[in-house]
Protein backbone atom coordinates (compact mmCIF):
# COMPACT_ATOMS: atom_id res chain seq x y z
CA UNK A 1 0.00 0.00 0.00
CA UNK A 2 1.29 3.70 -0.65
CA UNK A 3 -0.03 6.71 -0.11
CA UNK A 4 -1.03 8.79 -3.06
CA UNK A 5 -0.99 12.25 -2.03
CA UNK A 6 0.88 14.24 0.94
CA UNK A 7 -0.33 16.70 3.59
CA UNK A 8 2.67 16.99 5.95
CA UNK A 9 2.58 17.80 9.38
CA UNK A 10 5.41 17.86 11.95
CA UNK A 11 5.11 16.79 15.58
CA UNK A 12 6.78 19.30 17.59
CA UNK A 13 8.97 16.50 19.53
CA UNK A 14 8.98 13.14 19.48
CA UNK A 15 5.78 11.86 20.57
CA UNK A 16 6.08 8.77 23.18
CA UNK A 17 2.97 6.61 22.75
CA UNK A 18 1.83 3.41 22.34
CA UNK A 19 0.14 1.67 19.28
CA UNK A 20 -2.24 0.66 22.78
CA UNK A 21 -2.52 4.06 24.02
CA UNK A 22 -3.34 6.13 20.85
CA UNK A 23 -5.96 3.26 20.32
CA UNK A 24 -7.42 4.22 23.44
CA UNK A 25 -7.99 7.80 22.68
CA UNK A 26 -9.29 7.11 19.25
CA UNK A 27 -11.63 5.23 20.73
CA UNK A 28 -13.62 8.74 21.93
CA UNK A 29 -14.50 9.27 18.67
CA UNK A 30 -14.92 6.05 17.13
CA UNK A 31 -16.70 5.17 13.71
CA UNK A 32 -20.51 5.08 13.74
CA UNK A 33 -22.85 4.80 10.84
CA UNK A 34 -25.39 7.38 10.32
CA UNK A 35 -28.27 7.29 12.19
CA UNK A 36 -31.16 7.65 10.28
CA UNK A 37 -32.00 11.18 10.93
CA UNK A 38 -28.17 12.24 10.26
CA UNK A 39 -26.47 13.83 7.49
CA UNK A 40 -22.84 12.62 7.62
CA UNK A 41 -21.36 10.78 10.61
CA UNK A 42 -17.39 10.88 11.27
CA UNK A 43 -15.28 8.71 13.90
CA UNK A 44 -11.77 6.64 13.69
CA UNK A 45 -12.33 3.15 12.38
CA UNK A 46 -10.14 0.18 11.96
CA UNK A 47 -7.10 0.73 8.83
CA UNK A 48 -7.18 -3.15 8.46
CA UNK A 49 -10.82 -3.94 9.58
CA UNK A 50 -10.19 -5.68 12.85
CA UNK A 51 -10.84 -4.23 16.34
CA UNK A 52 -7.41 -2.01 16.33
CA UNK A 53 -7.76 1.48 15.81
CA UNK A 54 -3.98 1.49 15.37
CA UNK A 55 -1.83 -0.60 12.98
CA UNK A 56 1.34 -0.37 13.77
CA UNK A 57 4.68 -2.06 12.17
CA UNK A 58 8.32 -0.87 13.52
CA UNK A 59 6.81 1.90 15.30
CA UNK A 60 5.04 3.26 12.48
CA UNK A 61 1.41 4.23 12.79
CA UNK A 62 -1.93 3.76 10.71
CA UNK A 63 -4.80 5.08 11.45
CA UNK A 64 -7.84 5.84 9.22
CA UNK A 65 -10.79 8.55 9.80
CA UNK A 66 -13.69 7.42 7.94
CA UNK A 67 -16.52 9.99 6.83
CA UNK A 68 -20.06 8.87 5.66
CA UNK A 69 -22.18 11.13 3.81
CA UNK A 70 -25.80 10.63 2.98
CA UNK A 71 -26.76 11.32 -0.97
CA UNK A 72 -29.65 13.81 -0.65
CA UNK A 73 -29.70 15.65 -4.18
CA UNK A 74 -31.10 19.21 -4.06
CA UNK A 75 -33.27 18.57 -7.06
CA UNK A 76 -35.43 15.37 -5.67
CA UNK A 77 -35.58 17.86 -2.61
CA UNK A 78 -36.76 21.03 -4.49
CA UNK A 79 -39.09 18.44 -6.48
CA UNK A 80 -41.03 16.79 -3.84
CA UNK A 81 -41.43 20.26 -2.18
CA UNK A 82 -42.55 21.55 -5.44
CA UNK A 83 -45.14 18.93 -5.31
CA UNK A 84 -46.02 19.41 -1.63
CA UNK A 85 -46.58 22.81 -2.25
CA UNK A 86 -48.97 22.32 -4.95
CA UNK A 87 -51.37 19.87 -2.72
CA UNK A 88 -51.06 23.00 -0.13
CA UNK A 89 -52.23 25.27 -2.71
CA UNK A 90 -54.76 23.54 -3.94
CA UNK A 91 -56.59 22.52 -0.31
CA UNK A 92 -56.19 25.81 0.64
CA UNK A 93 -56.68 27.76 -2.73
CA UNK A 94 -53.74 29.75 -2.71
CA UNK A 95 -49.65 28.95 -2.55
CA UNK A 96 -47.93 29.20 0.80
CA UNK A 97 -45.43 32.41 1.49
CA UNK A 98 -41.44 32.51 1.90
CA UNK A 99 -41.92 31.14 5.52
CA UNK A 100 -44.01 27.94 4.47
CA UNK A 101 -42.20 27.29 1.87
CA UNK A 102 -38.79 27.02 3.78
CA UNK A 103 -40.42 25.14 6.63
CA UNK A 104 -42.38 22.62 3.95
CA UNK A 105 -38.64 22.04 2.40
CA UNK A 106 -36.86 21.33 5.95
CA UNK A 107 -39.63 18.74 6.73
CA UNK A 108 -39.41 17.01 3.53
CA UNK A 109 -35.08 16.86 4.60
CA UNK A 110 -35.99 15.69 7.53
CA UNK A 111 -38.53 12.90 5.55
CA UNK A 112 -36.34 12.33 3.17
CA UNK A 113 -32.87 11.56 4.77
CA UNK A 114 -33.84 8.08 6.36
CA UNK A 115 -34.14 6.73 2.83
CA UNK A 116 -30.86 8.87 1.91
CA UNK A 117 -28.28 6.46 0.33
CA UNK A 118 -24.50 6.88 2.47
CA UNK A 119 -21.11 7.18 1.33
CA UNK A 120 -18.53 6.29 3.01
CA UNK A 121 -15.09 6.87 2.50
CA UNK A 122 -11.78 6.52 4.72
CA UNK A 123 -8.63 8.64 5.25
CA UNK A 124 -5.68 7.58 6.04
CA UNK A 125 -3.20 8.93 8.14
CA UNK A 126 0.81 7.68 8.67
CA UNK A 127 2.35 8.79 12.22
CA UNK A 128 6.10 8.55 12.56
CA UNK A 129 6.62 9.26 15.96
CA UNK A 130 10.09 8.87 15.92
CA UNK A 131 10.80 11.11 13.03
CA UNK A 132 7.59 13.63 14.02
CA UNK A 133 6.16 13.27 10.79
CA UNK A 134 2.20 13.27 10.90
CA UNK A 135 1.42 12.92 7.37
CA UNK A 136 -2.38 12.68 5.70
CA UNK A 137 -3.27 10.87 2.42
CA UNK A 138 -5.38 13.61 1.17
CA UNK A 139 -5.37 15.52 -2.11
CA UNK A 140 -7.24 18.81 -0.56
CA UNK A 141 -6.08 20.74 2.60
CA UNK A 142 -9.97 20.91 4.10
CA UNK A 143 -10.04 17.18 3.81
CA UNK A 144 -6.95 17.09 5.97
CA UNK A 145 -8.10 19.85 8.16
CA UNK A 146 -10.81 17.16 9.26
CA UNK A 147 -8.57 14.55 10.13
CA UNK A 148 -6.57 17.04 12.28
CA UNK A 149 -9.70 18.76 13.89
CA UNK A 150 -10.68 15.20 14.80
CA UNK A 151 -7.55 14.17 15.97
CA UNK A 152 -6.77 16.91 18.42
CA UNK A 153 -10.16 16.62 20.02
CA UNK A 154 -8.88 12.88 21.02
CA UNK A 155 -5.37 13.60 21.46
CA UNK A 156 -5.06 16.81 24.05
CA UNK A 157 -1.19 16.40 24.17
CA UNK A 158 -0.68 15.88 20.57
CA UNK A 159 2.53 18.28 19.93
CA UNK A 160 1.18 18.89 16.24
CA UNK A 161 2.44 22.09 14.24
CA UNK A 162 2.44 22.92 10.57
CA UNK A 163 5.52 22.37 8.44
CA UNK A 164 7.51 25.24 7.71
CA UNK A 165 10.56 25.90 5.39
CA UNK A 166 13.21 28.91 5.11
CA UNK A 167 12.37 28.69 1.09
CA UNK A 168 9.17 28.85 -0.24
CA UNK A 169 8.01 26.35 -2.66
CA UNK A 170 7.67 28.25 -5.24
CA UNK A 171 10.67 30.17 -4.90
CA UNK A 172 12.63 27.06 -5.29
CA UNK A 173 11.04 25.09 -7.95
CA UNK A 174 11.08 27.99 -10.62
CA UNK A 175 14.96 28.44 -9.28
CA UNK A 176 15.23 25.20 -10.19
CA UNK A 177 13.74 25.88 -13.21
CA UNK A 178 15.59 28.76 -14.47
CA UNK A 179 18.69 26.87 -13.79
CA UNK A 180 17.33 23.88 -15.48
CA UNK A 181 19.22 22.19 -12.56
CA UNK A 182 16.96 19.84 -10.11
CA UNK A 183 18.93 19.99 -5.97
CA UNK A 184 20.68 17.56 -5.23
CA UNK A 185 18.84 13.78 -5.14
CA UNK A 186 16.06 14.71 -7.68
CA UNK A 187 15.18 14.83 -11.18
CA UNK A 188 12.85 17.34 -12.98
CA UNK A 189 10.34 15.21 -15.08
CA UNK A 190 8.08 16.43 -17.77
CA UNK A 191 4.86 17.88 -15.77
CA UNK A 192 5.15 21.33 -14.60
CA UNK A 193 2.80 24.44 -14.37
CA UNK A 194 3.88 28.82 -14.49
CA UNK A 195 1.63 31.03 -13.58
CA UNK A 196 1.83 34.48 -13.38
CA UNK A 197 0.93 36.46 -10.06
CA UNK A 198 -0.81 39.42 -11.78
CA UNK A 199 -4.88 39.55 -11.73
CA UNK A 200 -5.23 37.43 -15.08
CA UNK A 201 -3.52 34.53 -13.74
CA UNK A 202 -2.38 33.51 -17.26
CA UNK A 203 -1.10 30.22 -16.55
CA UNK A 204 1.31 27.87 -18.86
CA UNK A 205 1.08 23.76 -18.04
CA UNK A 206 3.49 21.11 -19.40
CA UNK A 207 2.08 17.73 -19.64
CA UNK A 208 3.76 14.67 -20.52
CA UNK A 209 6.05 17.28 -22.67
CA UNK A 210 9.89 17.84 -22.12
CA UNK A 211 10.65 21.37 -20.87
CA UNK A 212 12.01 23.66 -23.26
CA UNK A 213 14.34 25.19 -20.67
CA UNK A 214 14.77 28.62 -23.24
CA UNK A 215 10.86 28.64 -23.41
CA UNK A 216 10.27 28.24 -19.14
CA UNK A 217 13.25 31.40 -18.90
CA UNK A 218 11.05 33.33 -20.79
CA UNK A 219 7.81 32.75 -18.89
CA UNK A 220 9.74 33.14 -15.24
CA UNK A 221 11.11 36.59 -16.98
CA UNK A 222 7.68 37.65 -18.00
CA UNK A 223 6.85 36.88 -14.22
CA UNK A 224 5.41 33.56 -14.14
CA UNK A 225 6.22 31.45 -11.08
CA UNK A 226 6.33 27.67 -10.95
CA UNK A 227 3.58 26.44 -8.86
CA UNK A 228 3.69 22.87 -9.91
CA UNK A 229 6.48 20.78 -10.47
CA UNK A 230 7.05 16.76 -11.60
CA UNK A 231 10.14 15.30 -9.91
CA UNK A 232 11.53 11.91 -9.14
CA UNK A 233 13.60 11.55 -5.69
CA UNK A 234 16.65 9.20 -6.06
CA UNK A 235 15.21 7.11 -9.00
CA UNK A 236 12.60 5.40 -6.25
CA UNK A 237 9.49 7.76 -5.72
CA UNK A 238 8.21 9.78 -8.59
CA UNK A 239 5.92 12.86 -7.39
CA UNK A 240 4.69 16.40 -8.02
CA UNK A 241 5.62 19.18 -5.35
CA UNK A 242 2.86 21.95 -5.29
CA UNK A 243 3.46 25.79 -3.97
CA UNK A 244 1.82 24.51 -0.82
CA UNK A 245 4.02 21.71 0.01
CA UNK A 246 1.64 19.16 -0.71
CA UNK A 247 3.06 16.33 -2.16
CA UNK A 248 0.98 15.13 -5.24
CA UNK A 249 0.61 12.15 -7.55
CA UNK A 250 3.21 9.79 -5.58
CA UNK A 251 3.93 6.79 -7.32
CA UNK A 252 7.11 4.02 -5.99
CA UNK A 253 9.43 3.27 -9.18
CA UNK A 254 10.20 -0.04 -10.29
CA UNK A 255 13.31 -0.36 -8.18
CA UNK A 256 11.32 -0.47 -5.14
CA UNK A 257 9.75 -4.13 -6.32
CA UNK A 258 13.20 -5.42 -5.58
CA UNK A 259 13.69 -4.80 -2.35
CA UNK A 260 10.16 -5.84 -0.98
CA UNK A 261 9.69 -9.10 1.15
CA UNK A 262 5.98 -9.97 0.13
CA UNK A 263 5.57 -12.27 2.89
CA UNK A 264 3.54 -15.30 2.25
CA UNK A 265 0.17 -14.14 3.11
CA UNK A 266 -2.10 -10.83 2.60
CA UNK A 267 -1.47 -9.64 6.25
CA UNK A 268 2.35 -10.07 5.70
CA UNK A 269 2.27 -8.11 2.29
CA UNK A 270 0.74 -5.16 3.82
CA UNK A 271 2.74 -4.95 7.01
CA UNK A 272 6.08 -4.99 4.26
CA UNK A 273 4.70 -2.71 1.79
CA UNK A 274 3.57 -0.29 5.17
CA UNK A 275 7.46 -0.73 6.34
CA UNK A 276 9.01 -0.09 2.92
CA UNK A 277 6.57 3.01 2.27
CA UNK A 278 7.16 4.81 5.34
CA UNK A 279 11.39 4.16 5.25
CA UNK A 280 11.15 5.11 1.96
CA UNK A 281 9.09 8.30 2.55
CA UNK A 282 10.93 9.70 5.81
CA UNK A 283 13.91 9.43 3.92
CA UNK A 284 12.53 11.62 1.00
CA UNK A 285 10.62 14.40 3.50
CA UNK A 286 14.07 14.71 4.58
CA UNK A 287 15.49 15.34 1.28
CA UNK A 288 13.13 17.42 0.43
CA UNK A 289 13.19 19.86 3.07
CA UNK A 290 16.49 19.78 2.75
CA UNK A 291 16.10 21.26 -1.01
CA UNK A 292 14.06 23.80 0.21
CA UNK A 293 17.22 24.85 2.55
CA UNK A 294 15.49 23.38 5.82
CA UNK A 295 13.00 23.96 8.07
CA UNK A 296 12.29 27.36 9.95
CA UNK A 297 12.60 27.68 13.59
CA UNK A 298 9.53 28.38 16.04
CA UNK A 299 6.87 26.84 13.86
CA UNK A 300 3.41 27.75 14.40
CA UNK A 301 1.02 25.02 15.69
CA UNK A 302 -1.48 23.47 13.33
Amino acid sequence: MWFKNLQIFRLAAPWKISAEELHAQLSKIAFSQCASNEMQSQGWTSPRNNDLLVHSVNHQFLIALATEKKLLPSSVVNQVTKARAAEIEEQQGFAPGRKAMKDLKERVIDELTPRAFGVRRNTLVWIDPQNRWLVIDASSPARADEVIKLLLKCCDKLPLEGLRVKSSPQAAMTGWLAANEAPKGFTIDQDTELKSSTEDKATVRYVRHTIDPDDVQKHIAAGKQCTKLALTWDDRISFVLTDTLTIKRIKPLDILDDDKDKGSNEEERFDADFALMTAELAKMLDDVVYALDGELEGQQAA
